[in-house]
């Protein structure tokens, strides 16, 4: 697996840059800059092409970002662009990888945020504007730490509330402007 900050490989390079534009510009989220500006999120590519070599290194950043200071790292974005491209496969996925977050003991410590290019809620057409809060480049999980979660809570206290802004944002958008915009990362 290559990964960390200092690898250049385009899909490392788009994901940034979808982190820059799209979560951090359109505000999806307030609270990835900062670690963002800060260097403290690691961008950890895999060439994994089976879900089992996939779970292995997610297996692997889990205890990485476990054992690793928040102020090293305090996130990490698991992109896997050759394996569970199909986001039904990929969804299916998510309990597997629930399932490796509690063997590892890291309940209530880490948790996982599912980022797919053909990402679709559950109550929600495919074309949905909406659906593109979730969409990324590439498939990708997303390991946070919960006490970065909890102080992001604390500090944002109507954190509940992100959901329906990121929805109004992307409706006013429209669905042209998204997709270019999404394009625009890769």
């Amino acid at each position: 697996m290559a990964g960390g900050c200092s690898a250049q490989r385009s899909e490392i390079v788009h994901t940034r840059a979808w982190v820059d534009r799209v979560v951090i510009g359109l505000n999806l989220c307030p609270f990835a800059k900062a670690p963002q500006v800060k260097g403290r999120i690691r961008y950890a590519l895999t060439d994994a092409a089976t879900p089992q070599a996939l779970l292995a290194d997610l297996v692997g950043e889990l205890a990485l970002l476990a054992r690793t200071p928040a102020d090293e790292v305090e996130t990490t974005l698991l992109i896997h662009p050759r394996v569970l491209t199909d986001f039904t496969d990929y969804n299916a996925f998510l309990d597997t990888a629930e399932a490796a977050v509690t063997a590892l003991q890291l309940d209530g410590v880490v948790q996982i945020a599912s980022f797919h290019p053909q990402y679709r809620f559950a109550d929600t057409a495919a074309d949905d504007v909406t659906n593109a809060t979730n969409r990324s480049p590439y498939p990708m999980l997303h390991l946070i730490r919960e006490e970065s979660i909890d102080r992001a809570v604390a500090a944002f206290p109507q954190a509940e509330t992100i959901y329906r802004a990121n929805m109004a944002t992307l409706r006013r958008l429209g669905p042209q402007a998204v997709a270019a915009l999404l394009a625009s990362c890769r």
